[in-house]
């Protein structure tokens, strides 16, 4: 059956058929489904999941950070809290029934109300942290075969090419010297430099780029040649830095994806890894996949690429002549500004490119997700509309900014682009997105 938007009583809570949960989950018995959890518990549970899930007191105080909640009207199932009690409290209530309804609105919980965004966090008492809790049972759900046809067959690319949109190894050096060829039209004497060894900066970014936004490959090869660095990007797989396996839970292709990306970068003998502007790319690298491998930190230094325009803004490698003269506001990346803490140079970065900047209220590690992150676009058109529904406070933030004069939306994260320009045409907000580097590229002498 396709993948429809369709209603059927017969399929999951909210009447959206998805291949992967439906067929998924009719392959499972209530044995299967409470062994499967009981020995993810006793494995990798441990004692970090049970004192997050007991320690909730139920106060209330994560529901008001949560999006989803207060997108729809106060729903306390959404709630952050809601989510863990339907959800990881059941699981380890060994008294609890986990039938095949249970695995199918757990999966659709966990997969498609929680962007993992963490806000919740910085606001209970306790630190409580859900967006693990959520993970935890997208685990499990992985483990069961239940996951949403979309973000899985994503996994299976990963699995596959080691990027997430099936490009093939000549395709993406194809697209390398397609970009390399453009730029020259404007810059003669510019490379996009392959296989480069020791050079400082190994580059790297993800599948939708020489999929689908091939022109952010050219803005970055054209900043990093006016600003003199010394920069490759390797012709294997390694490139992409992307990763939805961390989503469906499966952290073995995680720990794959990681090491052939470290890999790529050690092998080129690079000093250090700049990353293009993707959020959960970095969470991935820079957080989860180095810890997956057994390291605390990742094996050579790596910075956003916010970090790295920041540097090369202070050092004056680069000249902005005139700035950015449209009003802008700034949607600040949950992986990157809330888990990262790059608030304050990405508007360092704003206000040395732009003229006009307007706050979105509230802002920083307060502000609200795009909604899209946490792997929750990635789940594809079955649950696009909710997607969208579920994110009418960030269209009222968006309208509030607009409101006061803003015209352009910079998100320096590709999710974020997806799920805001979603909500901008949704709600019909008249705004337009850009990217950190469309603004920079835009702006900068490039003679």
């Amino acid at each position: 059956m396709n993948q429809k938007n369709q209603k059927d009583p017969a399929n999951n809570k909210n009447g959206i058929y998805d291949t992967g949960i439906e067929k998924g989950a009719s392959q499972l018995t209530p044995e299967k489904i409470r062994k499967v959890f009981d020995a993810l518990v006793e494995s990798e549970g441990g004692a970090r999941l049970r004192a997050y899930t007991n320690a909730c007191v139920h106060c209330g105080l994560c529901s008001d950070a949560c999006h989803h909640f207060l997108s729809k009207d106060g729903d306390p199932r959404l709630s952050p809290a809601g989510k863990v009690k339907q959800t990881v409290s059941r699981i380890l209530n060994k008294k609890a029934k986990l039938d095949v309804d249970f695995v199918k609105q757990a999966c659709e919980t966990v997969f498609t109300e929680c962007n993992l965004c963490r806000r919740c966090v910085i606001y209970c008492p306790f630190g409580i942290d859900v967006a693990y809790l959520m993970l935890f049972v997208r685990r499990g759900c992985h483990q069961l075969g239940v996951v949403p046809q979309y973000i899985q067959d994503t996994a299976h690319s990963h699995a596959s090419t080691f990027n997430q949109m099936w490009v093939r190894d000549d395709e993406w050096i194809d697209t390398l010297q397609w970009q390399e060829e453009e730029a020259r039209d404007e810059i003669p004497d510019l490379r996009i430099p392959i296989d480069k060894k020791g050079a400082d900066i190994f580059y790297s970014l993800i599948g939708p780029e020489p999929k689908f936004r091939a022109q952010l490959i050219y803005q970055m090869a054209v900043i990093f040649h006016m600003a003199g660095a010394d920069w490759t990007v390797p012709s294997a797989p390694g490139w992409d830095n992307s990763d939805m396996c961390m989503f469906t839970g499966d952290m073995e292709m995680t720990a794959r994806l990681k090491k052939v990306h470290f890999e790529a970068a050690m092998d080129l003998k690079a000093k250090r890894i700049v990353m293009g502007e993707c959020g959960h790319a970095f969470r991935s690298v820079y957080d989860v996949g180095n810890r997956t491998l057994g390291w605390k930190m990742p094996p050579l230094p790596m910075v956003h690429a916010i970090e790295f325009y920041a540097e090369i803004l202070r050092e004056k490698r680069i000249e902005i002549p005139e700035k950015f003269d449209r009003p802008v506001t700034f949607h600040d990346p949950c992986n990157i500004v809330r888990g990262r803490g790059l608030g304050d140079e990405s508007r360092y970065v704003i206000n040395e490119t732009c003229s006009t900047f307007i706050e979105l209220e509230p802002n920083r590690e307060h502000n609200f997700c795009c909604g899209a992150g946490g792997g929750v676009i990635n789940c594809g058109p079955p649950f696009k509309n909710k997607r969208v529904e579920s994110n009418r406070v960030k269209a009222e933030q968006l309208a509030a900014a607009r409101d006061k004069g803003a015209e352009v939306v910079i998100a320096p994260c590709h999710n974020c682009h997806g799920g805001l320009e979603d909500i901008i045409h949704h709600y019909e907000l008249g705004l337009e997105l850009k990217f950190l580097g469309d603004i920079i590229y835009e702006c900068m002498k490039k003679e």
